[in-house]
Order: C-alpha cells, then structure tokens, then sequence
C-alpha cells in the first residue's frame, strides 16, 4: 500500500470510529451537566448555544490515541512496520495541552465563579510543557531547524531554536484556542491546517509523520459531524490548545514552521485582531477598531450570518494553505 493510501486509510478509519464515540460521548456530558457558558458581551444569537456539551475536544484526542496506540502495538511485530517513535512526540503534546484545557473547562463550568485557570497559571504550564517539546525537537528527535522557501538547505538555529520553537507552541495553541468561537471553524481551520502538513511531511519522505496528521484530520472531520451549525458539541479548551499545539510539534518536525502563518492565517487573523484591539482601546482612552473582537464576532456584528463567517474563513484558509505549500516548492 502506497504511504498517502495508508494515510488515506486511517483517516476514514478514525473518522468512523470518532463519529460512532460522538453519540454516547455528546450523552455522557449532558449527563454530567458540561456545558458552554456564553459571554454576556457577545452576539445575541449565541444564547441559543447556551449548556451545549463541551470538552469536545476529547472526541478528538481520545481516538487519535487509540488508533496510535493501537497501530504502535502491531508494530512490535516486524512485519508491520505501521507508526514509529517520532509520533510520540506530537501525541504526548497533544495530551498534556488537552489535560490542562480540560482543567480549564471544568473550572469554567463547574465552579462557582464560572472561571478558567487564571492567566498566571496557564502560561507558564503551556510554556513548561512547550519547553519539554521543544527540547525533544532539538535533542531527541534532532527534528530540522529552519527551512526557508527559495533558501537552500537548513539554517542553523543553535541553542536559540528551543524558545523559538517553545513560542511557537504556545502562541499557535493559544491562537486556535481564541479563534474556536463559532460552530465549525477552529475544526475547519485545523484540519486544512493538518492536512497541509501532512503534504508537506510526505514531501519529505517523514511517513509516520503523514499518517499521524492524517489520523488527526479523520477525527477532526468526525468532530465536525456533531460540530457544524447548530452545533450539538463545543471542542473547548481541551481541544482547541492541544489541537494548536500538535499543529505547531508536527510544522517544527517538518522545519517549515516559518510558513505556519500563511497556512495558519485565520488563527494569526484572529490573534492581530485581538492585540490591535485592545491597543486601539487603550491608546485612544475607550474607543473600538473592531465592533468586537476576535475579528469573527466583528464579522457578526456585521451582518454576516454565522454559516458565511465560517465558510469564508475557510475560503481564505483554503487559499492560505495552497500558497503555503506552493512556497515550499519553488
């Protein structure tokens, strides 16, 4: 079987196996009364969302690693050469940043401040967690450390390469966390995401590499089952900073992280429109650039219905990606 069929393969796999979870899962959490808390300051229309399941994120997480986890088993058998060590890396990323958005959501739901963990203690987790990566990335893994398009050959980052790619963890895991406000587009958003570099890992020959981005599209793609408009599950925190941060892991394995903002530009959209607005806010003493930010509420706010935002978001995100990997082949 070529290596893009067996990538192929999986990802249906895991589709089918995630959305026939999602049912019992989406029944599990009402159950257990995990439900999304809606911004008092946000549009109208999303106090119809009010108590839908969150913490969906492990609908994602949860198959991802099962379906790892089971294809590294056979691989003790040496004629099924299936996964390999260098995905461990992404998965355990994947992990930790989904416990601590997990903690998160809890917080947010079932305390009585209706309150995440406090800023002071979110960051420095993310950032010890991204550390632990960045140094396997360097060390471990001895993972490339900078392409460039049109440059020829690796550029050298030496010692410095382990906050870089540290800050590329955090931001990147932050930016789909703040741009996972409307039914289906930090999934969407991700999975185009994924799926490129998934490409791009099998540009260069790193075939456990695309069969494990390719495993996260297929669940993905499930989640967005129970995701699209009206939506009948949130991802949360759980999802949106371990989806981010695995993002960031598999674009640092590649060396092509520097094009992760062109592939990733509505997460990086997203994040500009939030510091432009609260600079525009301080300096001109209580005046707004954007109706509201992250700048898809601004598009709300608009006019734009929440079905357009998303779908012309992803437009922008599908043409991102193809100049994205376009860079990498001149």
């Amino acid at each position: 079987m070529s290596q893009i069929a067996m990538a192929l393969a999986l990802s249906g796999i895991t589709f089918l196996l995630t959305v026939i979870w999602g049912a019992p899962m989406i029944r599990i959490l009402r159950m257990l009364r995990i439900g999304k808390q809606i911004r008092i300051e946000g549009p109208q229309r999303h106090f119809v969302k009010l108590g839908t399941p969150t913490m969906g994120g492990w609908l994602v997480v949860t198959s991802v690693v099962l379906v790892t986890g089971v294809l590294n088993l056979a691989s003790i058998l040496p004629e099924l050469d299936v996964f390999g060590n260098s995905i461990l890396l992404p998965l355990m990323t994947m992990l930790a940043f989904a416990f601590l958005g997990a903690l998160d959501d809890w917080r947010g739901v079932r305390t009585s401040q209706k309150e995440g963990i406090r800023a002071r203690w979110k960051f420095p987790a993310q950032a010890a967690i991204a550390i632990g990566a960045a140094l396997v990335l360097k060390y471990g893994l001895d993972a490339p450390d900078l392409y460039l398009p049109i440059y020829l050959g690796e550029i050298e980052l030496g010692i410095w390469y382990v906050p870089i790619a540290a800050f590329v963890i955090v931001s990147t895991s932050n930016a789909v966390n703040l741009t996972d406000g409307l039914d289906g587009l930090a999934g969407m958003i991700a999975a185009t995401a994924f799926v490129a570099y998934g490409v791009i890992a099998l540009l260069q020959g790193q075939v456990f590499l695309v069969r494990f981005a390719f495993t996260v599209v297929g669940a993905l793609f499930a989640f967005l089952w129970y995701n699209a408009h009206p939506a009948d599950l949130f991802m949360g925190d759980t999802g949106s900073l371990s989806l981010g941060a695995t993002l960031a892991v598999v674009a640092l394995m590649t060396g092509q992280w520097a094009i992760l903002p062109v592939i990733a530009i509505i997460p990086v959209s997203v994040v500009l429109s939030v510091i432009l607005q609260v600079l525009y806010f301080r300096f001109t003493k209580g005046r707004r650039l954007f109706k509201m930010a992250p700048i898809h509420h601004h598009f709300e706010l608009m006019g734009w219905s929440e079905t357009q935002v998303v779908q012309r978001f992803w437009l922008v995100a599908l043409l991102a990606t193809m100049i994205g990997i376009g860079l990498i082949l001149i």
